[in-house]
C-alpha cells in the first residue's frame, strides 16, 4: 500500500521525533547506532540530524549527534546557519560541482560553507578548514580527508583562530578558497562583522570563490574583507535583484545557484 503525500510528511515528522526523543534520552548517539535503533539507513539519518541541527535542537558531533543544551555555545552559529537555509544549500550544491577529484580546498567558518561541506561528501578531496562544523559534516565521509588549521576555540563562531590560523593559512597553495561574507557593499567591497578572519584566506589558494546569499548583497557590516574584483566568482542564489546582478557582473564572474 502507497502512503499518501499526508501520511508520507507524518512518517517523516514521526521519525524526526523518535530520534531527537533518542539523543535526549541516551545524551549523545553515533549515526551507526541510531540507524540500527530505528531501522533506517544512515543516509536516512544523516538527513534527520541535518534538520535537527539547521534549528539548533542537537549539536553534530563526528559520527553522530549529542543534545544542544540550553544556551548553547552553538545557537548563535546555528541561528545563523538556519537563515537563508534554502538558498545557502542551493549555493553550496553549485559551488561543489567546481571542485575536482584530487583537488584541495579551503573553507572558512562562515555559515553557507557548512553547507557546501554537506555536498564534499562524496569527493575524492583535501579540505583544510577552520570550521568544527565542517569538520562535523564531512567526518563520516570515506573519501574526504579534513585537515584543520590549529587555533583557539571560538564558541560564537563553532570555528578556531588567532595566529595558528594565519601560520597554518599562509604555507597554503590550494587550489580553491571558498569564503562567505556579512555583506557585499558596492561602495565598500565585501564585508565581515568578524575583525578575526584573516586575509590570509585570500592568499591561501589559487583560486577565490565568494559563496554568498542574496540578501547580504547591497548591505554593509563592519570590516572591509576585499573589494569584488578581488574574487575570481562569486556563488549567490536565485533571490538576487536584477539590478544588484547586473551590477556585480560589471565587477566579476557570477553564477546564480538554481
Amino acid at each position: 500500500m502507497m502512503l499518501s503525500h499526508t501520511d508520507s510528511r507524518r512518517s517523516s515528522e514521526d521519525r524526526q521525533s523518535e530520534i531527537l526523543l533518542f539523543i535526549k534520552e541516551t545524551g549523545t548517539a553515533s549515526i551507526a547506532e541510531m540507524a540500527a535503533r530505528f531501522a533506517v539507513s544512515e543516509m536516512t539519518v544523516r538527513r534527520v540530524l541535518h534538520k535537527l541541527a539547521d534549528t539548533g535542537l542537537v549539536i553534530r558531533t563526528p559520527g553522530g549527534a549529542m543534545v544542544a543544551p540550553s544556551g548553547s555555545m552553538e545557537k548563535s552559529f546555528l541561528e545563523r546557519s538556519a537563515r537563508m537555509a534554502g538558498a545557502k544549500d542551493s549555493i553550496g550544491r553549485e559551488a561543489a560541482r567546481l571542485v575536482a577529484e584530487g583537488e584541495t580546498v579551503v573553507l572558512d567558518s562562515g555559515t553557507t560553507t557548512r553547507y557546501l561541506a554537506r555536498h564534499l561528501v562524496a569527493k575524492r578531496i583535501v579540505v583544510v578548514t577552520t570550521s568544527l562544523a565542517v569538520l562535523e559534516e564531512l567526518a563520516g565521509s570515506p573519501s574526504v580527508q579534513v585537515r584543520l588549521t590549529g587555533g583557539a576555540y571560538r564558541r560564537s563562531s563553532h570555528d578556531l583562530s588567532g595566529n595558528a590560523v594565519i601560520d597554518a593559512l599562509g604555507g597554503m597553495n590550494a587550489d580553491k578558497v571558498f569564503f562567505g561574507a556579512a555583506a557585499l557593499s558596492f561602495h565598500k567591497g565585501v564585508m565581515n562583522y568578524d575583525p578575526e578572519m584573516p586575509k590570509a584566506f585570500l592568499r591561501a589558494g589559487r583560486e577565490r570563490i565568494l559563496v554568498i546569499d542574496s540578501s547580504k548583497i547591497g548591505t554593509e557590516a563592519v570590516y572591509r574583507l576585499c573589494t569584488p574584483e578581488k574574487c575570481d566568482l562569486v556563488i549567490t542564489d536565485k533571490g538576487v535583484k536584477s539590478a544588484d546582478l547586473a551590477r556585480l557582473r560589471k565587477l566579476t564572474d557570477v553564477v546564480v545557484a538554481k
